[in-house]
């Protein structure tokens, strides 16, 4: 067999790969099982079915107010009560997460407010998920009375760190965001767009933390592994979508 051949031959695959020592079948295989080993890294958190793998923040099940629909996960705010919902309240994962890419995606109702929180501790010692994670913020920009506070609009890291810029859709169209957290770096993305890109647990981080609302709260921002919330603030929400991968 002449060497032209032959590298057509390897290349169309009717050979053993290129080492000689596994045939094409196996080679085919072997791709396969990497390709649904790496698509198997991606967890729905959100099987668009179910709340399976959520509960209440505080413990206990969701509350009814949190409803299921067409693969969509939103709050119905009808029994608004307070800046809560009755029947809602924020729900956050059975499960923890050290290091992670998380993605979802999110759409608000006018003049809605919401959130997505992570590292959260959850004890009878906080009454509230905020108390201890920080938050990518959830807004109607064009709506919402909190919009008017800088570090409080759509993609921030709330009350710490203003997004590069603003990219968000307005209210009631689906946001695609993203966040990522590993070892310390930690980075905000909507819509394609890295709005957030800071490091977490320096010097740096407990200054922004001592300059905001949270700096009375010894615990915020301070765990390196927790749950993840969804925030009920009283409006209509609506999130997708929702995977993580751990890193």
């Amino acid at each position: 067999m002449n060497k032209t051949y032959l590298a057509l031959a390897c290349a169309s695959g009717l050979l053993f790969a290129c080492g000689g020592e596994q045939t094409t079948s196996e080679s085919e295989e072997a791709m396969v099982e990497t390709t649904v080993s790496t698509e198997s890294e991606w967890i729905d958190l959100f099987d668009g079915e179910t709340l399976n793998g959520w509960h209440k923040y505080g413990g206990g099940s969701v509350g009814k107010a949190w409803k299921v629909e067409n693969g969509e996960l939103y709050l119905d705010a009808v029994n608004k009560d307070g800046w809560q919902t009755g029947d809602g309240g924020d729900i956050v994962t059975d499960e923890e997460f050290e290091n992670f890419h998380l993605k979802y995606d999110w759409k608000i109702a006018k003049n809605g407010n919401s959130g997505v929180i992570f590292y959260i501790h959850e004890s009878d010692e906080y009454q509230y998920p905020w108390q201890t994670g920080p938050e990518m913020q959830v807004l109607d920009n064009d709506g919402h009375p909190d919009a008017k506070i800088v570090s409080h609009r759509a993609g921030d890291l709330y009350d710490l760190i203003v997004s590069s810029e603003e990219v968000v859709n307005p209210a009631e169209q689906w946001n695609e965001a993203e966040i990522i957290a590993n070892n310390g770096s930690l980075q905000f993305i909507l819509n394609g767009t890295t709005i957030i890109n800071t490091t977490m647990w320096t010097p740096d981080w407990e200054e922004l933390i001592a300059n905001s609302k949270f700096k009375d709260m010894p615990g915020f921002g301070t765990y390196k592994k927790g749950r993840i919330a969804l925030q009920d603030h009283g409006d209509l929400v609506y999130y997708r979508n929702i995977k993580l991968k751990k890193l």
